[in-house]
């Protein structure tokens, strides 16, 4: 197992060291974002001096690399600022709606790992039969849709019908089913989008351990073929799978800025995409580096799985 904790610590601190040059990336694009924020709310009547005023008094006459230390500073402490639209803390503005997207990206994922690991075994199982064909066809054709265009497929489909909102509305005071029923839209749309990567991935992982002498042996033995691929091809695929669900999971996390627009879901892409409208340069930091941050962990939680998951990996010599 030292070789685990050495390889955890190696993650942890190349991760670290991404969310640095991330941050620094992320405050730079920032800075080139077209507009100042002064001249946005006073308008075209303001003059020089007011608009002078106001960059002092945000600190935006600063220089460039004063700002960043301060605000890393602040990062590490677990301070991003206040906003530049309503002077609240950012932290505050980002936990009401960071919950509501974690809520989103596990409702997608408990319907979308589940379906898309199902289907990879049957197409691997019944390899190159009509299901395996009609399953890739459909597959390549979510894949090949943006997410936009398939979120107005299933408005069309279901909203205009009366079956599901179009505008997901949430409150405190609703139960947790009415939730299930409000955000089964948009959580089915991240559904589609990453179901036919996972099922590929799957399916190409196991059909690859299908040709190995051990499953060869297996199936001598008389074992049923649903056996052979769940005893022994699965867990030898594990790595590849988990990687790719890792994978999808950052991005049913970081990937909804689109789907929120859409659906008007109080989320974090919801509010980054009214933030750059508003010029709020401190909300949009934060909430790319949360996301930046989401990819690092999952990454990480993948790199460690699949070595446990690899007994080669977790036993050498």
């Amino acid at each position: 197992m030292a070789h685990v904790w050495r390889m955890i610590a190696q993650r942890l601190a190349l991760g670290f060291l991404t969310l640095f040059v991330v941050s620094l990336l992320i405050f730079g694009a920032t800075e080139l974002l077209p507009g100042d924020f002064a001249e946005a709310i006073l308008g075209q009547s303001a003059t020089p001096e007011t608009i002078a005023a106001i960059r002092r008094d945000l600190g935006l006459d600063q220089p460039f690399y004063t700002r960043y230390v301060s605000w890393l500073g602040g990062v590490l402490q677990g301070d991003f600022g206040n906003s530049l639209a309503n002077q609240k803390p950012v932290i505050e503005l980002i936990s009401k709606r960071l919950g509501n997207t974690l809520f989103l990206a596990l409702y997608a994922a408990a319907m979308a790992v589940p379906l898309s690991l199902t289907l990879g075994i049957l197409a691997a199982l019944f390899r190159n039969s009509i299901f395996d064909r009609m399953s890739n066809a459909l597959a390549l054709t979510s894949i090949s849709f943006p997410e936009f265009f398939v979120a107005y497929i299933l408005i069309l489909w279901f909203a205009q019908t009366g079956y599901f909102p179009s505008i997901v509305r949430l409150s405190s005071g609703i139960s947790f089913g009415e939730t299930l029923y409000r955000c089964f839209l948009p959580a089915l749309t991240l559904t589609l989008v990453v179901t036919a990567h996972m099922m590929r991935m799957t399916r190409a992982a196991l059909i690859n351990l299908l040709a190995s002498p051990y499953i060869e042996m297996a199936r001598l033995k008389g074992m049923s073929p649903m056996r052979v691929i769940l005893r022994h091809a699965l867990p030898n695929a594990l790595a590849p799978i988990i990687n790719v669900v890792a994978l999808n999971l950052a991005y049913l996390i970081t990937g909804v800025v689109v789907v929120e627009v859409v659906f008007v879901y109080p989320g974090l892409g919801q509010l980054m995409v009214d933030s750059v409208s508003r010029r709020d340069i401190p909300v949009v930091q934060a909430v790319a580096l949360i996301f930046a941050s989401a990819y690092v962990l999952l990454n990480l939680t993948a790199d460690v799985l699949s070595t446990l998951s690899n007994p080669r990996l977790m036993h050498r010599r």
